[in-house]
């Protein structure tokens, strides 16, 4: 990590909103999530206008032309308040890693992972909500779950050989509909009020989720009738209620695994900085959404975990089950020589093993320990990282999020691969959301960053050293 970055985190930690987020579980009173935003924001504004006066003409690190013709790759260019990426930590959601994260958001009754519902308040906030404060949020959350009947009609037309994906886009998209933002904007709503309509629309938006791809799922691969969504039940049990796995409570369990690990990775992946650009125009969160689901649905970005299946199976199907280390080994050398990548390892980012594959691994040894997939995912981890590294391939040889996620869909029966994007899709929107939110709140203004032609590259480094 750089020095930059380091002071950048040292003086965020010091800041009143994060003092703030220290203090607020201790707090004996219990408000409502959009009570909570609002009491942030005054002081959150004052924070970043401090900010700006002491570090606004400070230099944050060159920029090289290479990484303009490289996709601006690791290029500081946002700000993005709910999660960073640490390139020896991984992920922390406000400051918190993913391990403090299972020991400190409430759970479900019985359960042991924490609650996507906890995790949205965490980002939102900095804090770590109450049980009785999740219990509410899943209660609103769970009467707002209904989807318009013209979005249903939408989705029913749709020939199942439309991907998953692009319906999910379609419906969320239609979603603007209704916006509430959309609506207040053309009313004339005052700018420092944005935030309001714009957090309910991204409470509607989250809330609709599961009762889209439950949609999308039964009528792609011919499930039969949507369930109900039950009112007293969690965000998670909903979602597995609706694709046909609620009868499964670790799959239930799995599922508030993935989407709290899945929700935010900062701001600079392709889904969430569309969310952030599309919506810096002030379309609201439906239109933003629908974008960033777009962008996550590319090979590069949302379809790894597919990738990682396929090899697996393929190399399993070639060397069969239970198959030595040194076959194994020989199989990941052919992927190589034969000009492919091994999928699921190596990150932009990250220089060590991904949390979010150390928190499935750990699920996987406490819920299927003996699963042939899971046995050959843990025979990878042992062999692949020294090859890659004598093969001079990766910079981070270690594996991540992808190379363990499909291996727990695929265990409990849930094996539409094509599928598995829109579930990142769900989980993605809880990130995407809580910055448009306070984008929103904090008056953030277009984006608008400048570009250079190659000829003006050229023209610029003319006769200079």
């Amino acid at each position: 990590m750089s020095s930059a970055l380091r002071s950048v985190l040292r003086q965020s930690r010091r800041s009143p909103f994060a003092r703030q987020a220290r203090l607020a579980s201790t707090s004996a009173k219990q408000v409502s999530l959009k009570d909570r935003v609002a009491e942030l924001i005054p002081a959150e504004i004052e924070n970043v206008k401090a900010t700006r006066a002491e570090h606004g003409k400070k230099t944050f690190g060159p920029v090289l032309v290479d990484q303009l013709y490289g996709g601006m790759r690791g290029m500081p260019a946002l700000i993005w308040d709910g999660s960073v990426l640490d390139a020896e930590e991984g992920i922390r959601f406000r400051g918190k890693t993913i391990p403090e994260c299972q020991e400190l958001l409430p759970k479900a009754p019985g359960g042991s992972e924490p609650l996507p519902e906890a995790l949205f308040w965490l980002l939102l906030t900095g804090e770590a909500p109450t049980q009785e404060q999740v219990t509410a949020l899943s209660r609103d959350w769970a009467a707002r779950a209904a989807i318009p009947e013209f979005v249903e009609e939408l989705l029913d037309r749709c020939p199942p050989t439309l991907h998953p994906m692009s319906q999910f886009s379609l419906a969320v998209t239609a979603l603007n509909h209704d916006s509430a933002f959309a609506k207040a904007y053309a009313e004339g709503i005052p700018k420092k009020e944005y935030w309001k309509p714009v957090f309910e629309d991204c409470m509607d938006l989250i809330a609709k989720l599961p009762n889209i791809a439950g949609r999308i799922y039964r009528n792609v691969y011919g499930q039969g009738k949507l369930p109900t969504i039950d009112l007293e039940r969690d965000y998670s049990w909903n979602l597995s209620t609706l694709l046909g796995f609620g009868d499964n409570a670790n799959f239930v369990e799995l599922m508030r695994l993935y989407l709290t690990i899945h929700s935010d990775h900062e701001g600079g992946n392709v889904s969430a900085h569309t969310g952030k650009l599309v919506g810096s125009a002030l379309s609201d969160p439906f239109l933003a959404f629908g974008a960033s689901l777009n962008g996550l649905a590319g090979p590069l970005h949302g379809l790894a975990n597919q990738e990682v299946l396929l090899w697996l199976r393929k190399m399993q199907s070639k060397i069969g089950e239970n198959a030595s280390d040194e076959a194994v080994r020989e199989y990941v050398w052919s992927t190589l020589q034969g000009g492919q990548v091994v999928p699921g390892y190596g990150h932009a980012v990250l220089r060590k093993t991904d949390p979010r594959y150390t928190a499935q691994r750990e699920f996987a040894l406490k819920h299927l320990p003996n699963d042939p997939l899971f046995k050959l995912v843990g025979q990878v981890y042992q062999i692949v990282p020294d090859i890659l590294l004598a093969a001079g391939k990766a910079k981070n040889p270690w594996p991540n999020v992808d190379a363990h996620s499909g291996v727990l869909l695929t265990h409990y029966g849930l094996t539409q691969m094509q599928f598995y994007t829109v579930l990142f899709g769900v989980s993605r929107a809880f990130g995407v959301a809580a910055q448009l939110i306070w984008d929103r709140a904090l008056g953030a203004p277009l984006e608008r960053p400048k570009s250079y032609s190659t000829a003006a590259i050229q023209k610029m480094f003319k006769d200079k050293q």
